[in-house]
């Protein structure tokens, strides 16, 4: 505890113990802060505790989807496959939870529902649903960009007398599908990896599809003795690499146009990230397709091409095949989905030309049949990157609510603070690359950025920090001008909140890339952390 802690009062609340929530807490205590840890799972992990349906993986490969900070914890964790699974990833998180001793800090099963700003004490009081309230100078959101489910209500759900999963929160034994009827809602991410492994042991699956989503193959496989010592013996290279590029990982792709070489060539290059396998390495291949639409039609008539080979019917090829530019709705990665559709026991449901009118009490019904089933999964995606704090809904200045603040539009400034809700950080917030990156990645930049600036703080004897509203009206225009210039807009999708009724339109991230989003940090920071203004009562100062 600092010495201008009062007790019973922390210097820095965090909500959620996922994998920015660890890294956070870790940085409090190497600053010499109090730091106590809300989260409302009954264990680590966050993303990775509450996604374990079958065929969870990430689709950032393992070598590069971890914490850099500690040398050590990079070489000592030995990944086992090309793609870790759920399984591996939440073990990984726990044992940075152990190796670290942080789970100490960590009050588990505390779900927070309300936080509010006390202008008079310069303080935020935090609720959680057991009505206990924790108070603290700073709080940290790090509560996730995919972690509150989109609340999807069906007609007649209520009547369905079957089982229902929602991915989001799947049964910690799991489910067995043997000789079950299932359907299966949703063919994104989560739906195109349920999907495979379900109609492995299921009598009959309905994949019900409304919008068709670009997928490449994983080509997962084992890694190698001798590649996971090649991969550590670069690590601190590939680390630096890494924040200097686009996505936040070295594909080690070559800074080409799609039009610097000929017809010929830009097949051969797709061709060989796709047999490589991976969105990130296929995504920049070339160094256009995300701003400039005749780029990504070249790509997204590559990967239609693909779709044909691996689906081999025409008829249903066509209907799984997009149309909307590659990257702007989420590039899926997958093991078998095209094949697994033609197997006998699956079944497209395309929800376009027959629309889902409900749910029966046998099953699910469009305008054209009734489908009787035993399991209905709903892989209906989240409510993402705003959708978690805009469930708590902080209040801050004069009683300012955040969720009606971001119900008009998510403004922030970096995605790191919100204006009028002073001490509050949001880790991959709103207009900061976030989910279009690699996360490990985007919560390093981000938790070190938050430390520095309390540092900064701390040195001019200051305990409150916040956004101005000037730099958070700069940093908006300039993130909604950067995702003008792509293809973005040319798609309805999560990444602007299209799935959510309501919610207001925006390319939710930044699309000047992770290496162009380093470089304003570092600027921002060298001119006295420009944008943010620091005052209040003396405090300790904590090291960075």
């Amino acid at each position: 505890m600092t010495e201008n802690t009062a007790p019973g009062r922390h210097d820095v609340i965090i909500i959620g113990a996922g994998a920015a929530g660890l890294y956070m807490l870790h940085t409090c205590r190497r600053m010499g802060l109090d730091a106590v840890v809300l989260e409302r799972g009954d264990g680590v992990g966050g993303t990775w505790y509450w996604n374990r349906y079958p065929g969870a993986r990430c689709d950032v490969e393992s070598l590069d989807y971890s914490y850099s900070f500690d040398e050590d914890l990079q070489r000592e964790w030995r990944w086992a496959e090309k793609y870790a699974t759920q399984p591996e990833i939440l073990a990984y998180l726990e044992h940075v939870a152990d190796r670290f001793d942080l789970r100490r800090d960590i009050r588990l099963g505390a779900d927070v529902v309300a936080a509010d700003f006390d202008e008079a004490d310069g303080a935020w009081r935090v609720r959680t649903t057991d009505g206990r309230e924790t108070t603290a100078t700073w709080v940290v959101a790090a509560t996730g960009v995919l972690s509150a489910p989109k609340r999807t209500r069906f007609p007649g759900q209520d009547d369905f007398t079957g089982t229902v999963l929602n991915s989001a929160r799947w049964p910690a034994g799991g489910h067995d599908f043997t000789g079950k009827r299932v359907a299966v809602i949703g063919t994104g991410s989560t739906g195109i990896q349920i999907t495979p492994l379900v109609a492995q042991d299921a009598a009959k699956v309905f994949v019900l599809q409304r919008t068709p989503s670009f997928s490449v193959p994983a080509h997962n496989r084992t890694l190698t003795d001798e590649e996971f010592t090649a991969a550590v013996a670069r690590y601190p290279e590939r680390r630096r690499a890494a924040r200097t590029t686009l996505l936040g990982v070295d594909t080690r792709n070559p800074d080409v146009s799609t039009f610097d070489v000929s017809e010929e060539e830009v097949q051969a290059a797709y061709r060989k990230t796709f047999d490589y396998g991976g969105p990130m390495k296929l995504l920049t291949t070339f160094n256009d397709p995300i701003v400039d639409k005749r780029a990504n039609d070249v790509v997204a008539a590559f990967l239609a091409d693909r779709i044909r080979e691996r689906v081999g019917d025409p008829g249903l090829a066509e209907r799984l095949i997009p149309d909307h530019p590659v990257g702007a709705r989420r590039l899926c990665v997958d093991t078998d989905y095209y094949e697994t559709l033609t197997r006998d026991n699956v079944e497209l449901v395309d929800l376009r030309e027959t629309p889902l009118l409900g749910f029966t009490p046998t099953g699910v019904r469009t305008s054209a049949a009734d489908h009787d089933v035993d399991v209905i999964v709903l892989a209906t995606g989240f409510d993402a990157i705003t959708g978690p704090l805009r469930g708590i809904d902080p209040h801050g200045r004069g009683g300012a609510s955040l969720r009606g603040k971001w119900d008009a539009y998510p403004a922030s400034y970096l995605g790191l603070m919100v204006a009028g809700f002073p001490n509050l950080f949001t880790v991959t917030g709103p207009l900061s690359p976030s989910v279009n990156s690699n996360m490990f990645v985007a919560i390093e930049q981000h938790v070190e950025f938050i430390a520095k600036l309390l540092a900064h703080a701390a040195e001019r004897g200051h305990t409150v920090i916040e956004a101005t509203p000037e730099a958070e009206e700069r940093w908006t225009a300039h993130a909604a001008e950067v995702a003008a210039g792509t293809v973005f807009p040319l798609a309805d999708s999560w990444y602007n909140g299209a799935n959510i009724a309501g919610k207001a339109g925006a390319v939710l991230p930044y699309l000047g890339g992770i290496g162009g989003y380093q470089a304003r940090l570092d600027e921002i920071a060298a001119d006295g952390f420009r944008g943010f203004e620091t005052a209040g009562r003396p405090a300790a100062a904590p090291s960075a």
